[in-house]
């Protein structure tokens, strides 16, 4: 028997998809409510758009890229994340040379060759969404806000991590301190940690291993070397939360995992799935559209795993709703097809094309959650009337064809 590859899972029970499209039908709506609109990207991009993107330091890129060769010796890889492909779109279609705000709103699958754990797939779905042409800490705080606004009418408890790594004339002095501090431990810290150091090492910070973290504690902090402007958009930004009520604490060793993010970084986590404890996160990256030989634009984002949020969704309570058609009879079938058929112009409705009796009918139209179970048996037949019960109300009436 053929089975699906390791990490790589259905989606297949009433109540998962139920859970999955409910997410997507409320993260859509509060994403263009915002102004926000839908962009798709391909699945399969070129390898080298991650390498230069994410970054060869990352873990993504050094030991988790769906990476090939295609029949056309082209190198590609399985998109790992979304926002890459999203700037590679912007770019392509001149958007970064016509200027102006550009905002978009995607969601589907990415894929990372990693050890499946709870909340962590090899093929997994995200939602993410990515604003260009703005520089303004303003649209940092609409980007917090609209994660705030989507856990929240999911039901979803929250906390809110935040940090700023500042930008171009503040990082270098900064990296260069760390990269000290780095040395004078180095015989104490893990071997990717140790890689990082030359490659990108602000990203020792984000180390998940317990001996380094205990060691970055006495690291430098980013966030004590800001920059004039730096440190005046992170108060501003924190003056915006603290006016919407939005709690948040300050972490100074998030980085992010991806090596384009500068100035506003943070995350959302929660404390009910496990070690995985993120369920979103984003930030500014104003240097990656020029990375990428566009022409240089500001931009922020961010992106939420929907596997991981699937269990915490406090689902709305059910009601019942449309049409379910049967016949008693096997002479009734075909006008039972005919009137499911003219109802699902205005309607939900569905029809079974067995000749059953009542109390088969009823228990089909409760099973799929149906307001009205509607029959049509021989007398109903010979009198073009047709049998309905309001399976909400416990009502019942003999109606003409006509009037249903």
């Amino acid at each position: 028997m053929i089975k699906s590859l390791r990490g790589m899972n259905d989606i297949l029970s009433e109540e998962e998809s139920k859970r999955f499209t409910y997410f997507i039908d409320i993260a859509s709506k509060t994403a263009s409510r915002y102004g926000f609109h839908y962009i798709e990207t391909p699945l399969l991009e070129e390898t080298a758009l991650f390498k230069r993107s994410v970054g060869e330091s990352s873990d993504i890129v050094g030991k988790e890229m769906y990476q090939f060769i295609d029949k056309g010796d082209n190198d590609v890889c399985l998109r790992p994340e979304g926002t890459a492909g999203v700037v590679r779109a912007f770019i392509q279609n001149k958007l970064d040379r016509a200027g102006g705000i550009h905002r978009f709103f995607y969601h589907g699958p990415m894929f990372r060759y990693e050890r499946p754990q709870k909340g962590r797939l090899r093929e997994f779905h995200q939602f993410g969404v990515e604003s260009f042409g703005v520089e303004s800490v303003y649209e940092d705080a609409q980007m917090i806000m609209m994660v705030a606004d989507i856990l929240r009418e999911l039901g979803i408890g929250f906390k809110l991590q935040l940090n700023s790594l500042g930008c171009k004339e503040c990082m270098p002095p900064y990296r260069d301190s760390l990269v000290n501090f780095i040395e004078s431990v180095e015989k104490y810290i893990c071997e990717d940690c140790k890689r990082r150091k030359s490659t990108n090492p602000i990203r020792v910070l984000d180390c998940k291993n317990e001996k380094c973290q205990a060691l970055y504690e006495k690291a430098p902090k980013l966030i004590n070397s800001l920059c004039e402007n730096c440190e005046s958009d992170f108060t501003k930004l924190k003056k915006i939360l603290d006016e919407n009520e939005i709690a948040y604490e300050i972490d100074t060793n998030l980085v992010r995992g991806l090596d384009y993010y500068s100035k506003t970084a943070f995350e959302f986590v929660s404390d009910n799935i496990g070690s995985q404890s993120a369920i979103a996160g984003g930030g500014r990256y104003d240097r990656l559209v020029e990375f990428l030989d566009g022409r240089p634009t500001p931009a922020v984002g961010f992106a939420m795993g929907i596997e991981r949020l699937l269990e915490l969704i406090q689902m709305p309570e059910e009601s019942r709703e449309g049409y379910y058609l049967g016949a008693m009879d096997d002479e009734a079938i075909e006008l039972v097809i005919s009137l499911t058929q003219k109802k699902r112009q205005t309607e939900k409705a569905s029809c079974d094309y067995r000749a059953r009796n009542l109390k088969n009918h009823l228990k089909s139209a409760d099973k799929i959650n149906a307001r009205f179970c509607c029959v049509i048996g021989s007398n109903e037949l010979e009198n073009e009337t047709i049998w309905v019960k309001d399976l909400q109300n416990k009502t019942e009436e003999t109606i003409s064809i006509k009037e249903f």
